[in-house]
């Protein structure tokens, strides 16, 4: 029989993984509000909140792909050795 050994998982994410995608969905959320602004001028309100509902809605399931990849790649599956102290 072999003696299999723990495993520690670690997460090296950090914010600088997910920097440049927090930037992308704020572009999101301001260009859908500025086009929401501007079909509200123009006499029809319901197509701007239809608008900036539909991008918002359209655009989570992507940013919760790239997140949730994102936080994927970056967890690790480590041996313990037997000089590690804690688990």
């Amino acid at each position: 029989m072999t003696s299999e050994s723990p495993l520690v998982m670690r997460c090296t994410l950090s914010f600088g993984d997910v920097y440049g995608q927090v930037l992308a969905w704020m572009v999101v959320i301001f260009v859908s509000l500025a086009a929401g602004l501007a079909l509200m001028g123009s006499s029809r309100p319901l197509f701007a909140l239809v608008g900036v509902g539909l991008i918002l809605v359209l655009s989570l399931p992507f940013l919760l792909f790239a997140f949730v990849t994102t936080l994927l790649n970056h967890i690790q599956l480590e041996p313990v050795t037997k000089n590690d102290s804690a688990i």
